[in-house]
């Protein structure tokens, strides 16, 4: 670290209090582009819904031990079944 002699019994404290900042601070990144919260991003709409209590429960638990958001999980669902909806009415419109 410090090829100076030691002046004081801190100085091996302040040179390892020093290493571990330098470790632990974020090493810079190029500018990468940084994705936009879905909250500013104009392609999202916010949508309250309402549900029951335990539904809620389980959604919330189930998103998280998938490292998914609520929100994705039911977009995905209502796009299934917006998908399985135009299907029955393309069968209903053949008859």
């Amino acid at each position: 670290m410090n090829n100076q002699k030691k002046t004081s019994r801190f100085d091996d404290l302040i040179d390892a209090a020093l290493s571990r900042q330098q470790r632990d601070q974020p090493q810079s990144t190029p500018n990468k582009p940084t994705s936009q919260s879905k909250s500013t991003d104009p392609a999202y709409t916010r949508t309250t819904i309402y549900l029951p209590k335990q539904v809620h429960r389980q959604l919330k638990a189930a998103a998280a031990s998938q490292e998914r958001q609520m929100s994705d999980i039911v977009t995905e669902l209502i796009e299934q079944w917006l998908e399985k909806k135009q299907g029955e009415e393309l069968i209903t419109d053949d008859q």
